[in-house]
C-alpha cells in the first residue's frame, strides 16, 4: 500500500496499486501550479486511491476538462483529475510519504520547459505528451 499526504497532515491519502510510471511535466500550467520547474504526477486507478480529510481538498478547474485539487489549509498540490478520464487521477508525486521504486519516468512537454532549467537526465522526453 502507498501512502501519502499534504505538508500539514490534514489530508491523507492510501493507494492500493502500484506506481507504474511517472511523468515529469513540464508545461506552464504545471509549473505554476507547482511553483517548480515541472510537476512530478503518476496516474492512478481513482478506484483504488481513498482520502482522509477531504473537507479539506479544493478542487480548481484550471480549464473545460481539468480539476488540480490541493489542500485548502497549506497550499500543497495533491492531483490533478481530467473529466473525461474519472477512473484516473494523477498523483503528484511528492506527496508520497512511503517507499516504493518506479524506473518507468519520463518527461512530457519539454518543449515549453522553463528557460532556467535544464534537462540533465537520460529519461525520454516528449516534447508535448506521452505517445500511446
Amino acid at each position: 500500500m502507498i501512502e501519502g499526504s499534504c505538508l500539514c497532515g490534514k489530508v491523507s491519502y492510501e493507494y492500493t496499486g502500484t506506481i507504474d510510471e511517472i511523468a515529469m511535466c513540464h508545461c506552464s500550467q504545471c509549473r505554476q501550479a507547482q511553483g517548480g520547474a515541472f510537476a512530478t504526477n503518476s496516474p492512478v486507478d481513482a478506484r483504488k486511491l481513498r482520502f482522509t480529510g477531504e473537507e479539506f481538498i479544493n478542487e480548481f478547474e484550471s480549464n473545460d476538462n481539468k480539476v488540480r485539487a490541493f489542500c485548502t489549509h497549506c497550499g500543497s498540490p495533491l492531483y490533478s483529475a481530467r473529466k473525461d478520464l474519472p477512473d484516473i487521477k494523477r498523483l503528484r508525486v511528492g506527496t508520497i510519504t512511503t517507499s516504493f521504486l518506479c524506473e518507468n519516468k519520463y518527461h512530457i512537454f519539454s518543449a515549453s520547459k522553463a528557460s532556467w532549467h535544464s534537462i540533465n537526465d537520460n529519461y525520454v522526453q516528449y516534447e508535448y505528451h506521452k505517445s500511446t
